[in-house]
């Protein structure tokens, strides 16, 4: 049984992560933190994670940039794994991560969201191919009409997937309206759609000549990440430092 404490608790995904977890017999949320502590939970709740004095094996972070430092610092410090799952982390904040992660285990990736990141590795293998041999490459992706970020970081990690395989070969564009010429070689569109409460949807498309192939990506529901994070937990407790990411989990 891998025990948990969950960063972020008493937010949307910290509670559906607590839910998750209450149905999955090889995990057990054991204790929580988070700024807002009157909501019941089955486990104890601390606002500050140093108060904490529950044995754990691993943290599920799905809380804010601002609680990012004192969340490494306190694993660090107690030497216990972290799922960190938080966005919008400052270059200050991704340096502190990975000297971290060379003391603790740290999991970080872009999408937590197993397919996803089955689709990272199948895209590797599909650009080797298609590239080469004329395909132009384009992604569209699309969110609910509160996501304030475009493209989302998502459709970027598709992107750099492919372009790692291809050392460096492409060029991002995200608005052709103001340039009037052909499409380069060179180019991999990015296109964002904002609207209604999308989930998230990502299209790949290959476009070749008299074919086009695509690969699909679609979140009903934001459970797919916080399974991938429990996923990722069970992996994590008990690895030796590093930073670790969802290619991982995956294998």
């Amino acid at each position: 049984m891998t025990k948990v404490m969950m960063h972020g608790c008493n937010g949307k995904m910290g509670q559906m992560i607590t839910g998750l977890c209450a149905e999955d017999d090889g995990i057990e949320i054991v204790a929580g933190i988070d700024a807002y502590t009157e909501k019941e939970n089955t486990y104890p709740v601390f606002k500050d994670i140093f108060d904490c004095d529950v044995n754990v094996d691993v943290v599920i972070d799905f809380s804010n940039a601002a609680a990012v430092d004192r969340l490494l610092d306190y694993c660090v410090e107690k030497q216990i794994p972290c799922v960190l799952c938080s966005t919008g982390l400052s270059p200050e904040q991704l340096e502190k991560v990975k000297e971290a992660s060379k003391k603790v285990a740290i999991l970080k990736s872009a999408n937590m969201s197993l397919g996803i990141n089955m689709l990272l590795k199948l895209l590797k293998e599909a650009v080797a191919t298609l590239y080469p041999a004329g395909f132009d490459v384009e992604i569209v992706e699309k969110h609910h009409n509160l996501k304030v970020d475009a493209p989302s970081g998502t459709a970027i990690a598709l992107a750099d997937s492919m372009n790692e395989e291809m050392d460096g070969a492409f060029e991002y564009v995200y608005d052709r309206s103001q340039v009037r010429k052909q499409r380069e070689k060179k180019e991999l569109g990015i296109s964002a759609v904002r609207g209604g409460t999308i989930v998230g949807d990502h299209d790949v498309i290959f476009a070749g000549s008299d074919e086009v192939i695509t690969f699909s990506h679609r979140a009903y529901s934001k459970a797919v990440f916080g399974k991938g994070a429990i996923q990722a937990a069970k992996y994590l407790a008990g690895k030796p430092a590093g930073l670790y990411d969802m290619s991982d989990v995956i294998g």
